[in-house]
């Protein structure tokens, strides 16, 4: 039985739609390695494993996408192979085979222009939260057009299949049932042997980011991306063994003023403050993708965050702090439990993720009233349940009331009249800001000092904001989110400076996440590197830290909080990652991750931890962003080891409780 056979039997049309996805994927996979010359080098060998893999990879989608008509085809009775039923349904079956197809080549493309990546994890969360992202997609593309466009190729294609008579054989063929199972059978096995002999992972063995991401195919890659939604570190990584890992771990977060409160697999701690415990308010804005390049401090030429800017020549500032992920909710994670990533998914998306040692804890036990502040609809990334399950109060937008919403200790409703301007994401910054203000005035009169985990959405595709606030019209670009990110911050701190609680109210400035990870590396150090602005501080505490301070010290977002807390002169309970910046012990070190990689860089020594129990290390030339394979081991490697395998057994254990 031949390859001609194939394509003369009543599976001809099928394999005309295999053969055309396997040109399309090519075509797709050609267009964005031109795309990615700029950024990347190509040999002969490597762009024969690209296209090698690559053709591996979209066989087995087509094999999928076919497999349910496959079997049609081959119960189908021979005597219905000319009947109206058949002709219809093989026309629709492979008019929506085809759409699906298009579509997918579509999405990969506007994908990799946000991303440089084929569909991963975030792409699985978008698909979860259909609303914001429809929404997202019809403000940032002329959706009508594109929707045609796939209808139109996809119709062009069938009248293709019509003219080179692929219709015309599957309707005329008498294909015996024996070659029927035996054709439908192979597709069935090599279903299996992909679902089980092929990962997605096999395609990332090069050392080059890029040659791995467009090795791959896209759906094969969402659909990996989806089973793999839980990583079990146990499982897929480099262990200590537990007792040594805890040492480790326990010996990096020892300092002069804390004292362990057990003696077990705990991190659990008293830390003595050494001041005076001023109890000021605390405002965290916590800025939708604002890297640390975006600001002229740290080299923009293009006047893009004057308030910023301004804000920090004059206030605290950490000039070296790195994001630990490329997500919003890796951030919140992040700065709520000053922990570093594990693998998978966010914490903020887990189940079990109900009263934790949060930082919001801490607060709490010093007699804060504590509130979370999102101009969108919490149920997003599961914030809500997140916050609400944890203490906070919720104001949002509210739009949506999820099952189990029972878990809110109160929630507040941005209402419409409240509202000058909204996109698919949420309510402008401005709009934001003003229910903060509101809402610190109601606990100011309350008389509780109140402690606000503010995020902001402004600074997002589709980059849209009220016309006129700024020179920059809406919708435009980034450069014009940030510049009116920028001006609503000033607008605030302008408008909250009348109200009686602003002279003993700290403001936090930080961001979730930069605004592209992308780059040559699986974890690009450079793609983390995010602006922190402390303003306000207590008169004593700036004696302490002197006017102008930088905090320049290499350190991750966890930090914030411990060092804040110092600088306060806080006693407290700590269950956090996260050390004082400031302290002479204080070692420079940082952690970064995607939902696979764990990155751990120490100085200039960088530890990458990936599935497979695989290690590697290298130096960091922080001047080049170059990272430089070198065999290393030692403590460098276990402290890395070490504190992401206790991160990940505390919380799974239930030790990140309170």
């Amino acid at each position: 039985m031949g390859l001609s056979f194939l394509f003369k039997s009543r599976y001809s049309v099928l394999f005309s739609y295999v053969a055309t996805f396997i040109a399309g994927s090519f075509l797709i996979r050609l267009g964005l390695m031109v795309a990615t010359l700029e950024n990347t080098g190509f040999s002969f060998l490597s762009i024969l494993r690209i296209f090698g893999q690559g053709l591996v990879y979209d066989f087995g989608v087509a094999m999928f996408l076919v497999l349910f008509y496959a079997l049609y085809l081959c119960f189908l009775p021979q005597r219905f192979v000319r009947s109206w039923f058949n002709i219809l349904l093989s026309y629709a079956v492979l008019f929506l085979m085809t759409v699906i197809a298009m579509f997918s080549f579509f999405a990969e493309l506007t994908f990799w222009q946000e991303f440089e990546s084929r569909f991963n994890f975030i792409a699985v969360d978008y698909l979860v939260y259909t609303y914001e992202v429809i929404h997202n997609i019809n403000e940032s593309y002329p959706l009508p057009l594109l929707i045609g466009g796939v209808v139109l190729i996809s119709l062009l294609v069938l009248f293709g299949f019509m003219k080179t008579g692929a219709f015309k054989h599957h309707f005329q063929s008498a294909t015996t049932f024996k070659k029927r199972v035996t054709i439908t059978g192979m597709i069935f096995l090599s279903c299996l042997f992909y679902g089980f002999f092929v990962p997605d992972s096999w395609a990332e063995e090069g050392s080059n980011r890029y040659h791995n991401e467009l090795a791959k195919a896209g759906i094969y890659s969402i659909f990996s991306a989806f089973k793999n939604n839980e990583l079990n570190y146990n499982h897929f990584y480099k262990m200590l063994d537990k007792p040594e890992a805890y040492r480790v771990i326990r010996s990096s977060l020892q300092e002069g003023n804390g004292r362990f409160l057990a003696a077990d697999a705990s991190i659990k701690r008293n830390i003595s403050g050494t001041g005076t415990g001023c109890k000021p308010n605390v405002i965290m804005i916590t800025v939708e993708s604002l890297s640390a390049d975006f600001m002229a401090h740290f080299g923009n030429k293009e006047g893009l965050t004057p308030v910023l800017d301004s804000l920090a020549n004059t206030n605290l500032l950490f000039t070296n702090m790195y994001s630990t992920g490329t997500r919003t909710v890796r951030g919140m994670e992040a700065l709520s439990l000053a922990i570093p990533p594990t693998p998978g998914s966010s914490i903020v998306r887990r189940p079990g993720n109900d009263s934790l040692t949060t930082i919001g804890n801490v607060f709490e036990k010093a007699g804060y009233h504590r509130s979370f502040y999102y101009g969108g609809d919490g149920y997003f990334d599961n914030m809500n349940q997140y916050f609400g399950s944890n203490g906070y109060d919720i104001v949002d937008r509210g739009r949506k009331v999820m099952a189990g919403d029972h878990y809110l200790t109160k929630r507040t409703i941005i209402t419409d009249e409240q509202v000058h301007f909204e996109n698919a994401w949420g309510i402008s910054d401005e709009d934001l800001y003003t229910a903060v203000i509101n809402g610190s005035d109601r606990q100011f009169e309350a008389g509780k000092p109140f402690y606000s985990f503010v995020m902001t959405t402004s600074n997002h595709r589709p980059f849209t904001y009220p016309e006129g606030e700024i020179d920059i019209p809406s919708g435009t670009g980034r450069n014009g989110a940030l510049r009116y990110t920028d001006y609503a911050i000033g607008r605030f701190l302008r408008e909250a400076a009348t109200r009686p609680w602003f002279k003993n109210t700290v403001v936090i400035i930080v961001a979730d996440h930069c605004a592209s990870s992308a780059g040559k590396n699986e974890i690009d150090i450079s793609k983390y590197h995010i602006p922190c602005i402390v303003l306000n501080l207590p008169a004593g505490v700036m004696n302490l830290t002197g006017k102008n301070k930088q905090i320049t010290p290499l350190c991750s977002q966890i930090d914030l909080y411990p060092t804040l807390f110092n600088l306060l002169g806080w006693s407290y309970e700590s269950n956090l990652f996260g050390k004082d910046v400031l302290a002479k012990s204080f070692v420079p070190r940082t952690f970064l991750g995607t939902y696979q990689k764990l990155a751990y860089l120490k100085n200039d020594s960088l530890v990458v931890l990936s599935p497979q129990q695989k290690v590697e290390t290298f130096l960091y030339d922080p001047l080049k962003n170059e990272q430089l394979p070198r065999k290393f081991s030692g403590h460098v490697v276990k402290e890395a080891i070490a504190n992401y395998q206790t991160a990940y057994d505390l919380f799974k254990n239930g030790g990140l409780h309170q």
